[in-house]
């Protein structure tokens, strides 16, 4: 939390004027009894009207003095507070953008969400508090002791009582409270996957009748997260009656004391009726203080959570002195590479080395979980290298800027994915700058454009969340437009042929025949007839090259490429 607060410190000047309003009502509140005092004692008892409204007067005044005070300070509050949410929304959205995929691995979307949307409004309602609570609260309690005990010290004894009963039930509260807040704060993450789940993979839950199984699992993370949310409720309710009764026998036993030395002649009515005004101030800010212990445990362990974000440092930074590039045209190179996940025990990808250089076609081809997605995600840095290196124009790519080695890449993934906007927008996604023609001529290329001229709006057609209003094959064409939009200099296509029809995909390898001639392609694919044509394929088995040439070559020789292949085509069709 103390991480947190010091990123107030451009609001500095605010949060003294917020003080400053917040004393001033605290002295406004602190004299009003005082005044009170003296209308009893000097205007009703005496029957002197005048003083009653000279006096009332003042009063009004001053308590309209008050009034605006707390509105100006409260506004000012929750400009503060939502201004500082807004500063760390940007701050774990920022951060989240720097991460490898390995961060993403570790902490999870759904975690993301819930600590950049409701970890932070937990933070942000607990600031709220803590500024117009924290300074107006010890103000009025300091305060109203000093007042009650210069109206009668013996009277004030009741308050040695009465504020250990209350600090100890704030205590008690609180210390119960924080393990069920991380509890909650765990259980909401867990819902949201839950949920997250259930909606993007819709399509699957029906098709394979897991309605009710789906239904099971948001049930159990949904009760789960009520009995929490019950028992915290549950406590949180105890804290308000026993508050109540604390402070209720607190002005009983002051009634009942006070009355005794009234009639011994001891205190004046008025001093009474101030006392009592003193103590329910004194007892107003100590529920205060109760309110903000409740809300700072949660906040504290939210701000935990919103820390644990913004303290990861990413595995893949820039170099702290980049090299400057060589002149090059996307020349790639694989020098004895090696990589293992965290956490697992075996190597995705072990000993691979190639080289390919523009005007060429290099494939990847082999089994599921051969690791053909992962030595492609190693070229744009998702992940780095444990073992060898990658050069691109003889420099590794740990010695680029990533903001300098991206744009040197195309990259279409093996999901495809678009985002909410119209179908140019999504094209233009990797070069801003792209115009309608070269919009269009990415559409030709990646044999898009057709479709989208049939649609209603043509490329100003708005696609839904993720293009769901599009065939896969749609949408892996658009990706690939999106790409060649892009003109990089290498391109990686990452089984993205794979929901294309034969002919559609014959068209469009023809296309980028011609006008990829001058660049760097890697292709990962599962169809042979997808690799076939290439200069070079990369037969991958548990992660090791089982082979390397070109169809003829492996087919003759790679074992492991011949299974492969005839397992789709008949040996006839091989040459």
């Amino acid at each position: 939390m103390l991480k947190l607060i010091r990123l107030l410190k451009p609001y500095t000047g605010t949060i003294i004027f917020i003080a400053i309003l917040f004393l001033t009502q605290a002295m406004v509140d602190l004299s009003l009894p005082t005044f009170m005092a003296e209308i009893v004692d000097n205007g009703i008892v005496k029957g002197n009207l005048p003083y009653i409204y000279k006096t009332g007067l003042i009063m009004i005044s001053i308590a309209m003095l008050g009034v605006l005070c707390a509105l100006t300070a409260g506004y000012f509050s929750s400009r503060t507070s939502l201004g500082f949410s807004k500063t760390l929304r940007a701050m774990i959205f920022t951060k989240a953008q720097d991460f490898s995929l390995n961060e993403y691995d570790t902490i999870g979307s759904a975690s993301l969400i819930t600590r950049a949307t409701n970890d932070v409004a937990q933070v942000q309602q607990a600031l709220i508090i803590m500024l117009s609570m924290m300074m107006r609260a010890p103000l009025m309690c300091i305060g109203g002791i000093i007042m009650a005990v210069s109206r009668d010290r013996h009277l004030s004894l009741v308050f040695t009582v009465a504020v250990p009963v209350l600090g100890l039930i704030i205590y008690l509260v609180q210390k119960n409270a924080i393990p069920l807040f991380i509890s909650m704060q765990k259980k909401l993450d867990r819902l949201n996957l839950v949920i997250r789940e259930k909606l993007t993979g819709v399509r699957e839950v029906r098709a394979f009748d897991m309605i009710a199984h789906e239904e099971k699992k948001f049930d159990e993370a949904n009760a789960s997260l009520t009995e929490t949310a019950l028992s915290l409720a549950n406590l949180m309710a105890f804290i308000m009656p026993a508050m109540m009764a604390a402070m209720n026998f607190t002005m009983l036993a002051i009634v009942w004391f006070g009355g005794l030395r009234l009639a011994a002649g001891k205190m004046h009515f008025g001093d009474i009726m101030a006392f009592i005004q003193y103590v329910n101030l004194i007892l107003f800010s100590l529920m205060m203080v109760s309110m903000l212990f409740i809300l700072i445990p949660r906040a504290e362990v939210s701000a935990g959570r919103i820390n644990e974000v913004l303290d990861i440092q990413p595995s893949i930074l820039d170099p702290k002195n980049p090299a400057k590039r060589r002149t090059g045209k996307g020349k790639l190179e694989f020098k004895n590479v090696s990589f293992t996940y965290k956490g697992a025990k075996q190597k995705a990808i072990s000993g691979i080395s190639f080289s390919a250089g523009p005007g060429e076609v290099t494939a990847i081809i082999g089994g599921t979980g051969s690791g053909k997605s992962t030595l492609v995600n190693l070229i744009p840095r998702f992940y780095d290298v444990e073992e060898g290196s990658i050069e691109v124009d003889s420099m590794d790519v740990r010695d680029y800027p990533q903001a300098e080695l991206r744009p040197l890449i195309g990259y279409v993934a093996q999901k495809a994915m678009l985002f909410t906007g119209t179908v140019a927008d999504n094209i233009r996604l990797g070069n801003e700058s792209a115009g309608m023609e070269d919009i269009i001529k990415a559409a030709k290329t990646a044999q898009a454009h057709d479709f989208i001229q049939a649609m209603p709006a043509g490329y100003d057609s708005i696609l839904a969340q993720a293009g769901r209003n599009l065939s896969g094959g749609q949408k892996q064409r658009l990706c690939i437009a999106r790409a060649l939009a892009v003109r990089p200099e290498i391109y990686i296509f990452d089984d993205s042929f794979s929901a294309l029809d034969f002919k559609t995909d014959s068209m469009l390898r023809a296309e980028l025949k011609k006008e990829l001639k001058d660049s760097t392609v890697i292709i990962v694919a599962q169809r042979v007839t997808t690799v076939m044509d290439a200069d070079r394929i990369i037969v991958l088995e548990d992660g090791r090259a089982a082979g390397m040439g070109t169809h003829k070559e492996l087919f003759a020789t790679c074992k492991v490429y011949r299974e492969i292949v005839l397992s789709q085509v008949s040996p006839e069709e091989v040459s």
